[in-house]
């Protein structure tokens, strides 16, 4: 036994940044691993047993770990807080896709959902998260004001698109042809939601404060194993940090980052959030987050200058006062090719589940998507085939 768990540390084998260098097979490559663990375990190791052991912290893990508790189900929570995108997110819900004045899919539904969500989160941390926000639209030429009529007027909008347009009153916006109001928005808190979720774990011991080590996690018929935890399912709630996942590394995450600035502006006064080429929200004390942009190729959480300078740009075009840059903020958003989120259950592993893809409106899709994976492992009720894994299983081998 000792000689077989030699040769394999030899290999590198379970060193997963070395994987896609091994000449093996996946399937191979996870009996090794399986094998491997399981010989590491101590005979005589004392285990904490969970229902579920969740990794990340993130508007998906928190979500998922809330669902759980709402149900009486007992877990374990792995982050080190390595993804940013949750928490350096705007927090918009905002149910229309305002470049096209569109329904966002299946926002009526999550809407709902995510009121009642974050007031009983509210309420269980004793902090407000929810923050109501008017949302105004800047027009930029009497084609989009017909075109925003048109869209206040179909059945699936006119319950969030006012038709009446709000002529400009704030001096130092550029905004000439006025604005359109989305109604039934507001703002949530996310880096205050992490804060407080975070602390409320640390209080019950159920956070484990460190990276993930996908190679100490071993499998059983019917529990899974890691580190002093065992657990009857584990749901990766790891965000863009998925792409180091050796089990759902097959999924089309493509990652989008996205930077914001933080902007006083003591002259602007302005309560409303803004949409113009990208968003100014305000946050209080006449400061306000201003952006955020999208880059394809870099995928790192530090902020840029080339960043900064795009969002300045159109920043200017729209704001008239003078203005300090206080701060600047990144993070990596879990976009996925065809737009929809990742929910289910592994194709060969059926203990391990995923929760992912929510791209920008996290806010909104997270109380949907948490509770609908939920259900699934519970009641084996059916997964919106939109979201479903299932429809990428072909790309798993």
């Amino acid at each position: 036994m000792s000689k077989i768990c030699g040769l394999i540390k030899s290999l590198k084998i379970f060193q997963f940044k070395n994987l896609k260098a091994a000449t093996l097979s996946r399937g191979f490559f996870y009996s090794i691993l399986l094998t491997t663990t399981i010989l590491k375990r101590p005979n005589d190791y004392l285990w904490q047993m969970v229902d579920y052991l969740v990794v990340g912290l993130g508007l998906a893990g928190i979500a998922f770990c809330e669902r759980l508790k709402q149900n009486g189900l007992s877990f374990k929570v792995v982050s080190d807080d390595s993804q940013t995108s949750s928490q350096v997110a705007g927090g918009l819900y905002n149910p229309v896709i305002l470049k096209r004045f569109t329904l966002a899919w299946k926002a009526d539904i999550q809407l709902h959902l995510a009121k009642s969500f974050y007031s009983d989160l509210e309420s269980r941390l004793n902090v407000q998260l929810n923050y109501p926000l008017q949302v105004f639209r800047r027009f930029h030429s009497i084609e989009e004001q017909n075109q925003w009529f048109e869209a206040s007027d179909r059945d699936s909008l006119n319950h969030f698109l006012s038709p009446k347009l709000h002529k400009n009153s704030n001096q130092y916006l550029n905004a000439p042809l006025g604005f359109g109001e989305v109604l039934h928005t507001g703002r949530i808190d996310t880096s205050a939601l992490i804060e407080y979720y975070r602390k409320s774990l640390i209080e019950q011991n159920l956070l484990i404060q460190n990276r993930f080590e996908h190679n100490q996690l071993a499998m059983e018929q019917n529990h899974i194993f890691y580190q002093s935890t065992k657990a009857k399912r584990v749901v990766f709630c790891e965000g863009f940090g998925v792409k180091s996942n050796p089990y759902f590394d097959y999924l089309p995450i493509n990652g989008s980052k996205g930077e914001y600035l933080l902007v006083k502006a003591p002259e602007l006064k302005e309560t409303r959030a803004i949409k113009s080429s990208l968003f100014i929200i305000p946050l209080g004390e006449d400061v306000y987050q201003v952006g955020a942009n999208y880059e394809w190729k870099d995928k790192t959480n530090l902020a840029t200058e080339v960043a900064k300078r795009w969002i300045l740009e159109r920043f200017e075009d729209l704001v008239t006062c003078d203005y300090e840059i206080v701060g600047q903020i990144a993070g990596v958003r879990p976009t996925v090719a065809d737009r929809r989120p990742l929910v289910g259950r592994h194709p060969k592993y059926k203990r391990l589940f995923i929760l992912n893809g929510f791209g920008s409106r996290g806010v909104l899709i997270a109380p949907f998507a948490s509770s609908q994976l939920l259900r699934f492992i519970e009641n084996d009720e059916s997964i919106d085939d939109e979201m479903n894994v299932d429809r990428f299983e072909k790309k798993f081998s």
